[in-house]
């Protein structure tokens, strides 16, 4: 199995420039002096998430013909965005299959993109996709699994290696395993002498399972679905647990409730919404830096698209301490 390289991830980084915002580093001075902190804010993409980088790349990556035929996707959430907002940006026919149980928002969302919305029952996504691509030709644009989409979400590693190249630290959130696979390979080459580890919720927590088994462990949907990080519930393949168990020293898992406190002091303290996936790696830094490296530390931040009423009911609970 071929692995990206940081050859594939400069090459994106090019592909994509004009459509992507490189994203700043913004230093903590609420953090901990013996572990500085800077968060890398994929919130602030045009689509809320790191997923337009990857959708882009993959786009771009396409020919001619290809593109004449349009693109497919499956996606209750961001990546659904990416797609529709990337292949609209050059033109492309994109065809979006949304569980029928999709907040309305998202699918409005979607829609607003220039997407055509297909709603099936969520147990069909993925069939439904794939009937789109037989029947009419279109390219399937996975979520995580496949090299381009590695590649572009690798380019928020790159930006990281150039902003801050004495990084010593860079916690990055786990799920299909697209963002750390990518951001992983770029930290490495660039910055060989950091530590590199993924976040996941303890209640979605295969792919830390997974590292330390060696092979690939199943989770039932149904235990995944538990976590509040609905962008977290998905398992690793085996191109990405590939990249995983080579770029990464280790997998943290969070507890629900130390989500939702990180959500809230990035919402107070960081003056940013973000969406409990987006929160796991500073509640990792928050309640876990007895099983990580101490110093200068990178938290990704990997989107913001939350929904109104759960940010209202995190931002209304009582503060614990000092933190929030």
């Amino acid at each position: 199995m071929q692995l990206v390289k940081i050859e594939d991830i400069r090459d994106a980084a090019e592909r994509i420039r004009h459509a992507v915002v490189h994203t700043p580093l913004l230093p903590c001075p609420w953090a901990d002096p013996d572990r500085p902190l800077w968060l890398k804010p994929e919130s602030l993409q045009p689509i809320g998430a790191f997923k337009l980088r990857g959708a882009t790349n993959a786009i771009a990556r396409l020919s001619e013909s290809a593109r004449a035929r349009g693109v497919v996707a499956y996606s209750s959430g961001n990546h659904a965005q990416a797609v529709a907002y990337a292949a609209r940006a050059v033109g492309v026919k994109a065809s979006i299959v949304m569980p029928d149980v999709t907040p309305q928002v998202k699918i409005d969302r979607t829609r607003e993109y220039g997407a055509e919305v297909v709603l099936v029952p969520i147990a069909e996504r993925e069939s439904a996709a794939e009937e789109i691509v037989e029947r009419t030709g279109a390219v399937l644009i996975p979520p995580f699994d496949h090299p381009d989409i590695i590649a572009g979400q690798g380019t928020a590693g790159l930006e990281i290696g150039t902003d801050l190249p004495d990084v010593e630290l860079v916690l990055i959130p786990v799920s299909g395993g697209g963002l750390a696979s990518g951001i992983g390979t770029a930290i490495r080459a660039l910055c060989p002498n950091a530590a590199v580890f993924g976040v996941e919720p303890e209640l979605a927590g295969d792919a830390r399972e997974s590292l330390l088994a060696g092979s690939l462990v199943d989770w039932p949907i149904e235990d995944r679905a538990r976590t509040v990080a609905d962008g977290l519930r998905s398992q690793p393949s085996e191109l990405t647990f590939a990249h995983l168990r080579t770029v990464l020293d280790g997998i943290v898992t969070v507890g629900e409730d130390q989500i939702r406190s990180a959500m809230a002091v990035l919402a107070r303290k960081g003056r940013l919404v973000v969406e409990p996936s987006g929160a796991v790696g500073l509640a990792a830094y928050l309640d876990h830096a007895a099983e990580l490296p101490v110093g200068r530390t990178v938290v990704v931040v990997s989107g913001g698209n939350v929904d109104p009423a759960l940010l209202a009911d995190v931002l209304g609970q009582r503060d614990s301490g000092s933190r929030q």
